[in-house]
């Protein structure tokens, strides 16, 4: 059994969900790969400590207090790969980007690789299921293009100005 709350945003609603200890999911309402890690049913709890505790990061997120993804018990589910990446997404600073290419090259030295596809990492950064708190957003193209937000990238475009990341040499796709 999973349970969710619902968040009202600056950017839109969003779904997060606990399977009552860490937080498995983070979603923004209608985004690309919406609940695809939820396999079970989910019910609604506005009580549960720790989806009260991602609510309090996201209000302090949204108020640009910089709060830590290591405050909340995260668990996204996914295969080893995609939790490999997920967890260098975890490294990226607040406020700061990185490219495709640059977790591809983490990614490879990690499974001892000569390389490693970007595309192959855009792939799992795409799956992400915690949004925002695992921060898929602060992951941009080589070019500088702001690509690949399954949110849309008028919203990967906001969370970065929202961290006032410098985004004025950055294209959209």
């Amino acid at each position: 059994m999973f349970y969710y709350l619902e968040y009202k945003s600056p950017i839109g609603n969003l779904i997060i969900i606990s399977d009552k200890e860490n937080i498995v999911g983070l979603w923004i309402e209608g985004q690309k790969h919406f609940k695809s890690t939820i396999s079970s049913e989910i019910e609604k709890a506005e009580d549960l400590p720790i989806l009260n505790q991602a609510k309090e990061w996201l209000d302090r997120y949204f108020k640009k207090q910089k709060p830590s993804p290591k405050e909340l018990k995260l668990k996204p589910e996914g295969n080893n790969f995609r939790k490999l990446v997920w967890k260098y997404l975890l490294e990226i600073p607040y406020g700061e980007t990185t490219t495709y290419g640059e977790i591809a090259k983490k990614v490879a030295m990690n499974l001892k690789k000569e390389r490693m596809s970007a595309q192959a990492v855009g792939g799992a950064i795409g799956h992400n299921p915690i949004s925002i708190i695992i921060p898929c957003h602060r992951v941009i193209g080589a070019n500088g293009n702001l690509t690949g937000y399954d949110g849309g990238i008028d919203i990967k475009k906001k969370l970065l100005e929202l961290e006032e990341t410098n985004i004025n040499q950055s294209k959209q796709a």
